[in-house]
């Protein structure tokens, strides 16, 4: 366990990656599309950063860069072959238990069975969380109606907007109310009605004290939302801070690009 305060003033850790690496084996078509002579790709290569309670922190990187990676280790999906990472002081290697217990997750990945309603599958997943029927009731009234998911909740997934099942998706994923909130491109694919519900929402559970963690190529994302930015370049943390030290006083479109060019040519 691993948790650090420096001082009553100090903000505290709530999320601290050290040393991740993670290596997948390739098949045989991805050996032919990443042109690999050794059949394995590295997709996180000593990865390690800080991010504190009541922040939002932005995973910044290129397609490939390894974001989805970090966030599936952090949500005990996969686990790092070297390093660990703690979630309020738990690691994700050695009590997995008790990070799931802490967190929600999102990610594009996670796909609902469209034969299957929203009010049914909250009521699964809330009781895999061993929430109680009063709780669990109450939890729904205030989700579906904050997402606009009350009219829908007895339409099948399959009949739903893309826009809706996100909605849906978000509020399964923290329909524990965690502490811990981690999101893979949250916005990614959606219009701009339904990415606005998305921010929106992030930025008010940033102001009821909770930690949330997005990964994203969107600049603007990360401008509008994060306190906080880890870039990450192959694999590896390219540039860690504030906003104001990652760009520079620039752009941070145009900081990025710089610091990418840096990374991978060493110009």
């Amino acid at each position: 366990m691993s948790q650090l305060q420096a001082g009553n003033d100090a903000p505290r850790e709530i999320i601290r990656a050290e040393g991740i690496r993670k290596t997948f084996t390739l098949s045989r078509k991805q050996r032919k599309l990443e042109k690999s002579e050794t059949g394995k790709k590295v997709a996180l290569d000593g990865l390690s950063f800080t991010a504190y309670e009541g922040e939002i922190y932005g995973l910044l990187g290129p397609n490939g860069a390894g974001k989805t990676t970090m966030l599936r280790i952090l949500s005990t999906l996969i686990r790092p072959d070297e390093g660990d990472a703690f979630i309020a002081g738990h690691s994700v290697v050695k009590e997995p238990e008790k990070v799931r217990a802490s967190i929600g997750f999102l990610t594009s990945e996670l796909k609902l069975e469209d034969f299957f309603t929203p009010a049914y599958l909250f009521g699964f997943f809330g009781k895999l969380h061993g929430m109680d029927e009063q709780t669990l009731e109450k939890r729904r009234g205030e989700l579906f109606s904050r997402f606009g998911i009350d009219k829908f909740a007895e339409v099948k997934v399959g009949d739903l907007s893309t826009g809706m099942k996100q909605k849906v998706s978000i509020a399964i994923s923290i329909l524990h109310d965690p502490s811990v909130i981690i999101f893979d491109e949250p916005t990614n694919g959606l219009d701009v009605l339904t990415a606005k519900v998305v921010t929106d929402f992030l930025s008010e559970q940033k102001a009821q004290g909770k930690s949330i963690i997005v990964s994203t190529h969107i600049f603007s994302l990360v401008e509008k939302l994060c306190d906080r930015v880890g870039v990450i370049i192959g694999g590896r943390m390219a540039a860690e801070g504030s906003l104001a030290d990652v760009s520079g006083g620039k752009p941070l479109e145009d900081a990025f690009f710089d610091l990418y060019k840096r990374t991978v040519t060493g110009v």
